[in-house]
């Protein structure tokens, strides 16, 4: 061979074409196919015998058919210990890569092709955050997280001539790891729940043009809007902390990527105890970013899914509680229009006065570059994020940015003490230390009682405002924060059930404004249809309600666009009208019907923002934004289906525009699927394919991907598989996990799109897909003997 097998893999790893490596190393594709499988397979790490670590009691790990550590230790030291190893040995490279995106380091092993993704994250100061919210951690948790890095430094020492193949790849090797890094990841994971630049851009950027009024109320229209967490009347409809119920303005232009959640009481329930069901909505990928355990010690015996690098189960199960989780989605950041000083960008007016800005300077290494240096400036609201904004808002600022996120966050100390609950009550309480993100948890415990929490701390504003707020103005400035104690919460409630799916946590007559920007109910909705269609629920009930394909949005759109398409009378219209018009308005991926809707309905919405968004000069000036805005406004284009009570439309345009969208539809999908509509099929636009975010660096995508299937559903459907521009399958129900507490021994039943194993030769490698699109769940036990009898291999921690 002509080459150094190191140089083989590191010029596959800076894009060059397998073809090419080939021909430079002197080799055929077989003998390269036999020298990666070689090189992936060395790297797997040792499950099996007796290993030294950093403990001092013996740690046991056991793993199951799908890889799942169940990990033993009388001391909760050492059984963190075992956590960290467990994870370093499925997911070391993934953690590297997390830590790095975390602090923005991502452009010294991928060069400029992430720098976008490290100026914000520097921009927004995430690598700052993390120090203080390490500063701010109670003892127990600071031990947690040791125990936890010596866990995943002690793999980097056994295997630091083997590592994951993407080290190989990229030419480099990680950094010892620190208490910090889990704390990072954690806050870059809190930045892409409640960060979303889009949710406040959109709104400024409809303002602009449309002027405040009507159309622009009609612009933030979101779908069932009315379809809530809670009812009127199970709170309070008067707070002391309020001297007014503010005027509120219902949904908001934030994605469709969602979760679900939902908690049946006993009484309801076939099994007599109550259930749990919980699916995440996330990006796709050959590796996932929620990892397995079950942590068993004489302090804790936990199990279900956490996110890769935090040491803590997020969703799951211990013997005494169930719970799940989903994206509030209530506003926890602001952005502010500033107002510098002429001639001096770095002064700030505020309340009559000029304050001088806070600046720093950010240093970004970058493969192959110079180094980058960004100079940041803060005014008082905090930093300012121009140029990390979407591009439709270049030109909108000087725009300043305040989030919670930004002030330790209790988050971790949250989670730990969540996984150590024995009653709903102790569960709830757990939560007490959390401020940011907003999730919706739904809970449940073994002597019957369900519950629910919204979680974190809202800013309380003086005002409703989607856009921009306004740096000078001393009225925009935040009044303190809703209390824990007055967050949306709910035990036990009369009607027997409690459902989440991001929609609005409470009527508008809450006592405190929630600031939730959620685009649509329609998932809550039909999850509130399923659950009161029976009298009785088992848990296979709860994994069909999971993968549920019904689009309540299809189901309101028919009527009315069939109605409107009656006067086109062209062949293949009526023949698209025909399936539609028969159609059950599910999102299976053979469904003609569903492909015409889905790729109709993309079109309309294209069409309701090419209306004023990009012929209006004031538009024009603020850079065509039509496209982007689109992503936001799917309430108001399945409204105008029906009718334009805003006058959107010039008068007499409205149902032209429908057919001839309707028409432009059909000639995509047959310009894409051929001209028989019969043959059509929702699962030929709508495949998932597992990838690896090497994937689009030369063929690494051909050695680290997995699979290219239809799949059903769409982003707005309970099961869901996303809803992306080009159709393809990139986010949704990644994982699901449903829990019914009157099995014994104590277990969940969960499955994964990807599968454990983050190592590309490993049978656990994106080897769940199957059984996810299919709906097959497999067991997790908290019993010991059951974790004893499912053992398919086991790996001892000794003292060193």
């Amino acid at each position: 061979m002509k080459l150094p097998i190191h140089d083989v893999f590191r010029r596959l790893g800076d894009g060059d074409p397998i073809a090419v490596v080939c021909g430079a190393a002197g080799i055929e594709r077989d003998e390269f196919d036999i020298l990666w499988q070689e090189q992936i397979e060395c790297r797997l790490p040792d499950t099996e015998g007796v290993l030294a670590a950093p403990v001092t009691s013996a740690v046991h790990i056991r793993r199951d058919a799908q890889g799942i550590p169940h990990i033993f230790s009388s001391a909760e030291h050492d059984l963190f210990v075992g956590y960290g190893y467990a994870m370093a040995q499925d997911r070391l490279w993934q953690l590297d890569y997390l830590r790095r995106r975390a602090v923005g380091r991502l452009s010294e092993i991928f060069g400029v092709e992430a720098l976008e993704s490290d100026l914000l994250v520097r921009t927004v100061g995430l690598h700052r955050i993390a120090a203080d919210e390490e500063r701010s951690l109670p003892d127990r948790s600071i031990g947690m997280l040791e125990a936890f890095s010596s866990g995943v430094n002690s793999v980097m020492e056994a295997q630091f001539d083997r590592l994951p193949i993407e080290f190989e790849l990229l030419g480099y090797e990680p950094e010892p790891w620190r208490p910090i890094d889990c704390l990072a990841i954690m806050g870059e994971f809190r930045w892409y729940l409640t960060g979303r630049f889009p949710v406040i851009v959109m709104p400024e950027l409809a303002k602009r043009v449309l002027g405040e009024g009507p159309m622009y109320e009609a612009f933030l229209t979101a779908e069932a809007a009315d379809e809530t967490i809670l009812v009127s009347g199970s709170y309070p409809s008067n707070h002391a902390g309020v001297d007014a119920v503010l005027p509120r303005l219902g949904g908001g232009p934030d994605d469709g990527s969602g979760s679900n959640n939902w908690v049946i009481g006993a009484a309801r329930s076939s099994s007599g105890a109550p259930l749990l069901a919980s699916d995440p909505h996330i990006a796709f990928g050959a590796v996932s970013c929620w990892h397995h355990a079950h942590l068993h010690s004489d302090a804790v015996n936990v199990a279900g899914a956490a996110y890769v690098g935090v040491p803590a189960i997020m969703i799951g199960r211990n013997e005494h509680v169930a719970w799940g989780i989903t994206n509030n989605i209530c506003s926890q950041r602001d952005l502010y229009l500033e107002r510098t000083k002429p001639g001096n960008p770095n002064a700030f007016l505020y309340d009559g006065s000029w304050e001088p800005a806070i600046t720093r300077v950010e240093e970004i290494k970058v493969r192959g570059q110079p180094v980058v240096r960004k100079t940041i400036r803060h005014s008082r609201n905090g930093p300012i994020v121009d140029e990390v904004l979407p591009e439709a808002a270049t030109g909108t600022g000087p725009v300043s940015l305040r989030w919670i996120g930004a002030t330790p966050c209790g988050w971790l100390p949250a989670l730990q003490a969540s996984n150590r609950a024995r009653s709903i009550d102790d569960f709830r309480e757990a939560l007490r230390p959390w401020v940011a993100p907003t999730f919706s948890l739904v809970f449940a415990d073994v002597d019957g009682h369900v519950g629910y929490q919204a979680t974190g701390r809202i800013p309380v504003r003086s005002r409703e405002e989607r856009g921009y707020r306004h740096g000078w103005d001393p009225e925009d400035q935040w009044q303190g924060v809703i209390p824990f104690d007055a967050m949306p919460a709910s035990t036990d409630p009369d009607q027997g059930w409690i459902a989440t799916a991001n929609n609005l946590p409470a009527p508008s007559d809450f006592p405190y404004p929630l600031s939730n920007t959620s685009p649509s109910g329609h998932r809550a909705q039909r999850i509130r249809q399923m659950i009161e269609g029976q009298s009785a629920i088992g848990r296979e009930d709860c994994v069909r309600m999971q993968y549920d394909t019904l689009l309540l949005r299809a189901v309101e759109a028919l009527p009315g666009l069939l109605q409107v398409l009656e006067e086109v009378g062209t062949r293949r219209t009526d023949e698209a009208m025909e399936l539609l018009s028969s159609w059950d308005c599910c999102m299976h991926s053979d469904s003609a019907a569903a492909a015409i809707f889905e790729v109709f309905f993309n079109r309309w919405v294209q069409q309701i923002a090419n209306q004023r968004f990009s012929s209006n000069a004031q538009a024009v000036a603020l850079g065509d934004s039509g496209a982007f805005v689109s992503g936001g406004i799917s309430g108001l284009a399945l409204s105008m289906l029906y009718a334009d009570e805003v006058g959107w439309f010039e008068q007499g345009k409205r149902i032209p525009m429908i057919q001839s969208t309707f028409i432009s539809a059909l000639d995509e999908l047959t310009n894409s699927l051929g001209p028989d509509i019969s043959q059509w099929s929702w699962g030929q636009l709508h495949r998932l394919r597992l990838r690896h975010c090497l994937s689009a660096r030369g063929d690494l995508g051909e050695l680290l991907d997995r699979r290219d299937e239809p799949v059903n559903g769409n982003g707005f459907t309970v099961g869901n598989t996303g809803s992306d521009p080009d159709y393809v399958s990139k986010a949704g129900a990644n994982y699901r996990l449903v829990v019914d507490l009157a099995e014994t021994p104590p277990r969940l039943w969960y499955v994964d799109a990807a599968g454990e194993s983050g190592h590309p030769a490993d049978p656990n490698y994106c080897a769940q897909l199957d059984d996810w699109i299919n709906g097959r769940y497999h067991p997790l036990s908290l019993d010991m003997e059951d974790a004893v009898k499912t053992t398919k291999t086991l790996l001892t921690l000794e003292s060193r």
